[in-house]
């Protein structure tokens, strides 16, 4: 992006953050045996959060949704520097995927994954702390919807070490299914599409491309993650207007701009930005917009953890006027590589065809991973905000595979927090609420 222009930009932290209530139960070990050879998913009642045996443990959950917060101020600067237009994510499906990943890494490729995505030097404070985060994900009853799902998807046979299966399994809900990527490579791409589309409700389609899982792939990891709330106060239908938004000083188009006034929200200000904070229903979570006084550049400097954090605690209650503009769009990132965008970021070995040490997960050091995929879709309406991403690990033998590129187009950054913990899961950013 041109630092020196001026634009309007809205930076929507839609950061989830989760309730965390002393005393409450939470688990993610259905206490089953795994099958390697089932191809459906798990029944509702025996997916990550359906069981309760054992109370949330905050101090993990802090420091995991700390480490998830700092990974996503991280990735979001690396796109912030790549590319011009729209940005959405969601650290959380990078960072869950990725911790599954970890728990088979060893060496050299361990240590570069933990320092990207800062997971705590305690492994089992890491496992903890994401089988209560999705646990507390999937509660049932809730005036909302906020689902996540993971899944281990292996080539027919091919062993898997037990630990690593008993881990994915017991605290991050992955259950392992059998597919023959050998000789039915579109197939299995297609089981693992769909099965993104019916957690995503059909909002994540064709994670996969073709091409990308072939008869060298022998593990593929995915996580997908799904939210839907309304507003606390909506914003009425007949209030919206076609109006102004100033993409760059030179260009400015029209977009329909919903209004809500007279108004209280959670809000403050000094000489850089506005910050407004916009409930949902059940106030369990919240869009954060971060609106600069003039150029972007203004917002930059708070989109590290600390001066985030401080900013926040300086909200209070206050009459405001809102303006707002609906956007619906989607974006996908091929990461993988040893210079694509998680190498740069500082864990070029995983991708590593010759230094790549994935032992933990089949005792073996012939893995490596060959494609990083995130795909995220939000909508911003009246009502509310629905939003849905995906991210898709492809492990297969060592080998040298063509490097995929994606880029997307330009002013609008954005995270989506729960109240109590601001654990992100979502973050954005809209340069052309059109789309």
């Amino acid at each position: 992006m041109n630092h020196q222009s001026k634009v309007w930009l809205m930076i929507v932290f839609l950061a989830f953050s989760l309730t965390v209530l002393l005393g409450s139960n939470c688990s993610i070990n259905n206490d089953r045996e795994v099958s390697h050879h089932e191809i459906q998913a798990l029944p509702t009642d025996e997916k990550p959060g359906a069981s309760s045996e054992k109370s949330v443990d905050n101090l993990s959950v802090a420091e995991v949704t700390k480490a998830n917060n700092k990974f996503a101020l991280d990735f979001y600067g690396y796109l912030n520097e790549e590319q011009p237009g729209n940005i959405f994510f969601s650290p959380f499906s990078i960072s869950v995927a990725l911790a599954m990943t970890y728990e088979g890494a060893r060496g050299q490729t361990a240590e570069e994954i933990k320092r990207v995505f800062y997971y705590p030097d305690d492994i089992n404070v890491l496992r903890q702390g994401y089988a209560d985060i999705i646990c507390l994900i999937n509660k049932k009853d809730k005036n909302y919807e906020l689902s996540t799902a993971n899944a281990l998807w292996a080539h027919q046979d091919y062993y898997l070490l037990p630990d690593f299966i008993e881990a994915v399994e017991k605290y991050y809900g992955g259950k392992v299914t059998n597919l023959d990527f050998v000789h039915d490579s579109e197939n299995s791409r297609l089981t693992i599409n769909n099965w993104v589309e019916e957690q995503t409700r059909n909002k994540i389609k064709n994670l996969i491309p073709q091409g990308v899982i072939n008869k060298l792939t022998r593990l593929v990891l995915t996580n997908a993650i799904y939210f839907k709330g309304n507003w606390e106060k909506q914003f009425p239908k007949s209030n919206t207007r076609a109006d102004d938004f100033k993409i760059t000083t030179d260009k400015t188009i029209k977009v329909p701009m919903m209004s809500i006034t007279g108004s209280r929200f959670n809000y403050t200000e000094n000489q850089d930005l506005q910050l407004l904070e916009l409930p949902y229903v059940d106030r369990e979570m919240s869009m954060l917009i971060l609106l600069p006084k003039g150029d972007l550049s203004k917002v930059e400097p708070y989109l590290e953890v600390k001066k985030f954090e401080e900013l926040k605690n300086k909200l209070q209650e206050a009459e405001v006027d809102v303006y707002l503009p609906r956007f619906k769009f989607e974006t996908k990132y091929l990461m993988g590589g040893e210079q694509g965008i998680l190498g740069r970021m500082g864990m070029p070995t995983v991708f590593s065809r010759t230094s790549a040490d994935l032992s933990g997960i089949n005792g073996r050091q012939d893995l490596c991973l060959t494609e990083v995929i995130h795909q995220a879709f939000v909508e911003v309406n009246e009502e509310g905000t629905e939003a849905a991403a995906a991210t898709g690990i492809i492990m297969g033998v060592k080998m040298v595979l063509e490097k995929l590129v994606f880029r997307a187009d330009h002013p609008f950054v954005f995270i989506i927090q729960h109240m109590d913990t601001g654990n992100i899961l979502f973050m954005g950013r809209v340069i052309d609420p059109g789309g």
